[in-house]
């Protein structure tokens, strides 16, 4: 073979060789892939955020719940002490009026059920009228009405002074003190007139922390809502209560008390 038969075989050879070739995706295609990729990252999103919906917040315990009983009674005593000024001439007020307008004492003073169903004296503006315990049985016998705690949108119990102070929550202001002594915080569970032996079993989980002058019943209906679905906004609130929670609630409570709300 000579010299030029040997250039020729080679060019043959080369030519024999597939070309290399680059696959070429059009705008659409490119388009539709990454719609894809993004369709298969928001359901793997979702998917994360309905396992941490479904996941229940762990209890509070240990550090965590120190630092957060802490931080609550901290509150607790700040935000009294920083009302006080306010509080004490609208309560002087109030107290006139109730003194010149029904015959009787100025607080009403009751035994209610506090954390771990120990009683305590809870304090407030009287609104009703002197025997208005007595008479609660014969209302609640009238009304037909379920379960062991109960308010009537028109109680015949309640004076027109004390209509006025229940509608504005003003009655509420001498459990600054209960707050203050430690009997109650700020925010938690209302106690309960009746005493444990009352309780079914499931409602007493709303007992393992202290009871609150406001909470998440108060900021949904307040007395629009039956016991046994206060209950269960207690409960959702033992299970998941937090500092964060503590303030949102206090926050809500103002414009629920401002607006007067399914307050009787």
């Amino acid at each position: 073979m000579n010299e030029m038969d040997f250039i020729e075989s080679q060019r043959n050879s080369v030519r024999l060789i597939p070309p290399k070739t680059t696959m070429r995706v059009s705008s659409n295609e490119k388009q539709f892939h990454s719609r894809d990729r993004d369709t298969e990252l928001i359901r793997a999103t979702r998917a994360k955020q309905a396992f941490r919906a479904r996941t229940p917040k762990p209890p509070l315990s240990g550090q965590r719940a120190a630092r957060y009983n802490i931080l609550k009674r901290s509150l607790d005593i700040v935000l009294c002490v920083a009302v006080l000024p306010v509080a004490l001439p609208i309560f002087a007020v109030s107290a006139v009026a109730v003194r010149l307008t029904s015959p009787g004492p100025l607080l009403f003073v009751q035994q209610r059920t506090g954390r771990g169903g120990k009683p305590f004296s809870i304090l407030k503006i009287r609104t009703m009228v002197v025997d208005a315990e007595r008479q609660k049985v014969a209302l609640k016998e009238q009304g037909n009405i379920d379960g062991p705690d109960f308010k009537l949108a028109n109680d015949p119990r309640v004076t027109r002074v004390g209509a006025f102070l229940r509608k504005t929550s003003l009655d509420e202001l001498p459990q600054l003190w209960n707050v203050l002594n430690g009997d109650m915080s700020l925010v938690g569970p209302r106690p309960t007139s009746f005493g444990m032996d009352t309780y079914e079993r499931w409602h007493t989980e709303r007992l393992e922390v202290q009871p609150g002058v406001t909470g998440l019943w108060q900021i949904k209906l307040r007395g629009d809502i039956d016991f046994g679905k206060r209950v269960r906004l207690d409960i959702a609130y033992v299970r998941q209560r937090s500092f964060s929670l503590d303030l949102m609630i206090l926050l809500r409570t103002v414009p629920s008390v401002l607006l007067g709300r399914g307050a009787f």
